[in-house]
């Protein structure tokens, strides 16, 4: 008999009380612990963990290399805080000669970690031609432009298949341009109705993906080269709606659908 199992059989309340915060202890600190966090409860984007990109992408990768139709803007009808949640709005409009807006916003320089667990509170637009995201990048490409230094994506979905969650990731050796990315999928019917929490845990050893806190897919860590994992450096987190594109919008747009919004009811990172 274990000496914590002999003192639960004990009759002293004193000595139960001290087992009760052994093993309460002992369970917290397994816990990750809380290093930041965005809860949105402002009257405007935090500008001290957020940046909003601005643009087409153009001229390096015009569409952002997705044939995306959106121009990201700040714009109040595209990018706001309301009633705790941001909310990323795309919009059948002109802006600098394209045909819809919408907004992006990353943290990147401003939140960047190597490691831990992220939690994203989201209810996603729906609708043929939406394709919201939150995903990361690497704050420094250590190994090289994209997709060598790696691509984290927590969530996404296309409108075109409501309610598939995907959750992928993509690197020189597993990456979409190849048809070799790693990924999986579920679904959950309600994703643009309610809030639902899109996390992964990032290990040294693998990445896994959770939504509501159930585990759906496992990325490994091969131990080969950086080729198939270079997720050992900081990454930062990116918000974004876009319209069209070559996964979005290749099953067309539906243009009586807009406005369409993802809103984000909270942001947090823990560190293992």
């Amino acid at each position: 008999m274990t000496f914590t199992k002999r003192l639960l059989k004990t009759k002293s309340p004193l000595l139960l009380a001290l087992v009760l915060i052994m093993i309460f202890s002992s369970c917290n600190s397994q816990q990750p612990g809380l290093v930041w966090s965005d809860e949105f409860n402002g009257s405007e984007l935090d500008k001290e963990k957020w940046s909003a990109i601005i643009g087409d992408g153009c001229p390096a990768l015009c569409g952002f290399g997705n044939n995306e139709l959106q121009y990201y803007s700040e714009n109040s009808q595209n990018l706001k805080i309301e009633d705790g949640r941001l909310i990323i709005t795309a919009v059948h409009d002109s802006i600098e000669n394209s045909a819809y807006s919408s907004a992006k916003v990353a943290s990147k320089g401003k939140g960047d970690w190597k490691y831990g667990r992220v939690e994203v509170s989201a209810k996603l637009p729906s609708g043929k031609g939406t394709w919201p995201a939150i995903w990361m990048l690497p704050s420094n490409n250590k190994y090289g432009g994209w997709p060598r230094s790696g691509e984290i994506d927590i969530m996404e979905h296309v409108g075109y298949n409501q309610g598939m969650i995907y959750g992928t990731v993509h690197t020189q050796s597993f990456n979409h341009m190849n048809g070799t990315q790693r990924g999986d999928s579920t679904m959950i019917e309600d994703a643009s109705e309610t809030f639902h929490e899109y996390a992964i845990e990032w290990r040294e050893d693998r990445i896994d993906w959770f939504i509501d806190g159930e585990y759906y897919h496992t990325f490994d860590n091969t131990g080969k080269d950086s080729d198939d994992w270079p997720f050992d450096h900081p990454f930062h987190v990116i918000l974004n709606l876009a319209v069209g594109g070559s996964w979005g919008g290749s099953r067309g747009i539906d243009d009586s659908i807009w406005p369409q919004s993802m809103e984000i009811d909270y942001v947090r990172i823990y560190a293992f």
